[in-house]
C-alpha cells in the first residue's frame, strides 16, 4: 500500500511522510513534521511544529499534534515533540512541543488519548497510558507506564505519576502519586491501591498484598512520611519486595510531595 494524500489535504514542503501513510481531506502536515510508516492522519487533523511521529499512529479529526507551547516563557526556536508508535489521538486532542528551543515533549507508545485531552509542553509520557476525555497534563508532568487518568482530571505542573497508578474522574492532582496507587478528590488524595488495574495487568495476588501493605504503612499508619519510608526499608517484612522498592525509590525522588 502506497502513501495516500487526499488532494484536499495540505502537506507543506519539507514535511516527511513514511510508507503507507494516509492523509485525509483537509488535514494539515507542517513543514517540520515527520510522520512515520503506517500512520493515519484523519480529516481536519493537524500535525505541525517540529513533531516526529513513529509508526502506526492514528490522529483523529480536529486533533492538534505539535502545537506551540502555551508557556509564556517561550522565546522562539523549534522545540520538539517526539511520539512513539501505535498511539491513538482522538478528536480535539492537543499535544504541544516543549518550551525551550533545545527541549522536547516526549510521548511513548501504545497510548490512548480520548477526546479533548491535553498534553502540555515538556511532559514525559511513557507507554500504555489511557487518558480520558477532558483531562489535562500541565507542563513538565512525568507519567510512567500503564497509568490510567479518568475523565476531567487536571494534573498540576511538575507532578509525577508512578507506574500502574490511577487518577479517578474529576480529580485535581497537585502532588505525586506513587506506583500502584489510586488517587481521588480535589485536591486528590491516595485512597487505596489500584487493585483493578493491577489485576487487569496480570499481577499476582501476592503482589497486590505487598502493594496493600505498603499503602497501609504510608497512608494509614501513625508514622510520618519519612518515618514510614525508613520503616519500609529497614523494619518491615516488605522491604525486599520489588514493589516496595519501586515505591520507595519513587517517593525519595518526589519534589512536590505525595498526594
Amino acid at each position: 500500500m502506497a502513501t495516500l494524500v487526499h488532494p484536499l489535504a495540505i502537506v507543506e514542503e519539507g514535511a516527511q511522510l513514511g510508507q503507507d501513510v494516509i492523509v485525509e481531506a483537509f488535514a494539515l502536515i507542517g513543514k517540520s513534521a515527520v510522520v512515520g510508516d503506517g500512520t493515519i492522519i484523519r480529516h481536519h487533523a493537524t500535525v505541525e511544529g517540529k513533531a516526529t511521529l513513529g509508526k502506526n499512529n492514528e490522529v483523529y479529526p480536529y486533533a492538534l499534534i505539535g502545537g506551540l507551547t502555551h508557556d509564556l516563557k517561550y522565546t522562539g526556536g523549534e522545540p520538539e515533540l517526539v511520539v512513539g508508535d501505535n498511539n491513538i489521538f482522538r478528536e480535539y486532542v492537543t499535544a504541544h512541543v516543549a518550551t525551550g528551543s533545545q527541549d522536547c515533549t516526549v510521548i511513548g507508545s501504545e497510548n490512548v488519548f480520548l477526546a479533548y485531552s491535553h498534553i502540555a509542553h515538556d511532559c514525559k509520557v511513557g507507554n500504555h497510558l489511557v487518558m480520558s476525555s477532558q483531562s489535562a497534563l500541565g507542563g513538565h508532568v512525568e507519567v510512567d507506564d500503564h497509568v490510567t487518568i479518568g475523565w476531567g482530571v487536571g494534573v498540576h505542573q511538575f507532578c509525577r505519576l508512578g507506574r500502574h497508578c490511577m487518577i479517578s474522574a474529576c480529580s485535581k492532582l497537585v502532588q505525586d502519586v506513587p506506583p500502584f496507587m489510586l488517587a481521588d478528590g480535589s485536591p486528590a488524595e491516595v485512597r487505596s491501591i489500584n487493585k483493578v488495574g493491577m489485576e487487569r495487568s496480570g499481577f499476582a495476588k501476592t503482589d497486590l498484598d505487598v502493594a496493600k501493605g505498603v499503602f497501609k504503612v504510608l497512608y494509614r499508619g501513625d508514622l510520618n512520611r519519612r518515618q514510614a519510608v525508613k520503616h519500609l526499608q529497614n523494619g518491615s517484612n516488605l522491604a525486599e519486595e520489588k514493589i516496595t522498592q519501586e515505591i520507595i525509590q519513587f517517593t525519595e525522588k518526589s519534589n512536590r510531595g505525595l498526594a
